[in-house]
């Protein structure tokens, strides 16, 4: 992730990851705000309480938090 004061870009390869980890193009992400609101409308997609979900919530946390550090 790159950053500018409160603007942010992912990079081509966060993009990808999230869009391989999600199945939902990250577009329009351009504030923390954003990435915040994408990230719940991706845990808000694939809800429920099986093994698999919070396998998938807990992806993309850590793809959320990568970002995070990156910035």
């Amino acid at each position: 992730m790159i950053r500018l004061g409160s603007q942010i870009r992912l990079t081509r390869r966060e993009i990808e990851r999230f869009w391989k980890i999600t199945d939902i193009e990250p577009v329009d992400i351009r504030s923390l705000d954003d990435l915040a609101a994408y990230i719940a409308r991706c845990k808000a997609h694939y809800w429920g309480k099986s093994r698999e979900t919070q396998f998938l919530h807990w992806l993309i946390d850590c793809e959320h938090d990568q970002c995070r550090k990156a910035a």
